[in-house]
């Protein structure tokens, strides 16, 4: 355990192990055996090791440990084996992490994730598509209105979010995964927010379509009309912008961004897809959005104005606290759960540096 537990440190810090070999002051070689388990490092080894990990001592002796299964990672090709096992060893890290602090505190999580009852057992079109993220609205109680904060809805849910900043410099579109009843879906930490609620919600239309797509449809597509039908049901976005449209202004996408969290490309595709835009239309929207410029991107790339605010989980970091206001655990422990300095927790207990976002 302790040599994978150094091994998945030094993935998740980008090192090679010539790279720690030289931090801790020893060979490549040694560092391999540390992993292998074929020699165990001296106390003060594991002290610089840690140091070197950005971790603390207690991390190696974690004794939970999770195997993902069912991962769907969503990527660009451009993605390099070495972020790509970054960003999985990343998920692993945080998993245990929740999966300790639920064994700290019982009943965490008030469900299970489970499919809504009652979807159609195959979806044969798009239109079948909408309506299903229509049943997941109805399901979760969420009205046909904006989702406020979609992290704590999921989280409500059952799903356990990620945010993890090893996304390959954002060469990564999403991960979902399974591990021992857990689900999880993973997105990058430093994404505008428009972006994460797209794929959370990307994500959770293939949990929900999963083996119900019909062959002749893409699932990746019927996955994002899932995604766009869940963050701005029909009925609402016609009546935002009518029945048919030859043109739609910029800042009135700016405003419906900001107030459903889609973001205005995102209501371009939804306006097409729903026939209000033909698909010539559609297509002087994006020949106008490449035209123009916010810096040195195209707004295809970038979009003007304020960015959505990211989302950010909090119930994980909201349990810790609850578990030491109990004494259930220490500073300690609670440090190494959260990721934290213990200078810094104690700051923040303090209210010295207080973190606003709740987000770790």
């Amino acid at each position: 355990m302790l040599g994978s537990r150094i091994k998945q440190g030094r993935v998740v810090a980008g090192l090679s192990l010539r790279d720690v070999g030289l931090a801790v002051g020893l060979s490549a070689m040694a560092i391999s055996k540390y992993e292998r388990d074929v020699i165990k490092p001296s106390s003060e080894t594991l002290l610089r090791l840690a140091k070197t990990f950005g971790v603390r001592t207690e991390y190696f002796f974690r004794q939970s440990a999770v195997e993902l299964t069912e991962v769907e990672f969503r990527k660009h090709e451009k993605l390099s084996p070495q972020d790509e096992a970054r960003a999985l060893e990343d998920v692993r890290d945080r998993l245990e992490r929740w999966i300790e602090l639920e064994s700290i505190v019982p009943a965490s999580w008030p469900r299970t994730f489970a499919l809504p009852k009652r979807l159609p057992a195959k979806v044969d079109s798009y239109d079948v598509v909408e309506a299903v993220a229509d049943q997941v609205r109805a399901a979760w109680q969420l009205g046909t209105g904006p989702i406020g904060n979609l992290i704590d809805k999921m989280e409500e849910e059952g799903v356990k979010v990620i945010l993890t900043p090893h996304d390959g410099g954002k060469k990564f579109d999403g991960l979902v995964a399974k591990s021992n009843g857990h689900t999880v879906i993973v997105v990058g930490q430093e994404w505008p927010g428009d972006r994460q609620r797209f794929t959370l919600a990307h994500e959770l239309g293939h949990l929900v379509l999963h083996g119900r797509v019909a062959p002749d449809l893409d699932e990746e597509r019927a996955c994002n009309r899932f995604a766009s039908a869940f963050l701005v049901p029909k009925g609402e976005a016609i009546r935002l912008l009518g029945a048919s449209r030859s043109w739609l202004e910029p800042q009135e996408l700016y405003m419906l961004k900001h107030e459903w969290g889609l973001s205005m490309n995102g209501w371009v595709y939804r306006a097409q897809d729903l026939a209000i835009l033909t698909k010539a239309v559609a297509m002087r929207h994006w020949d106008f959005f490449a035209s123009q410029k916010e810096g040195a991107n195209s707004w295809r790339e970038k979009e003007p104005g304020e960015p959505y605010p990211k989302e950010c989980p909090r119930r994980f970091a909201q349990l810790v606290y609850r578990a030491l206001a109990e004494d259930l655990i220490g500073e300690s422990k609670a440090a190494e759960l959260l990721a934290l300095p213990l200078v810094e927790l104690r700051a923040r207990r303090r209210m010295d540096a207080p973190n606003a976002t709740g987000c770790y």
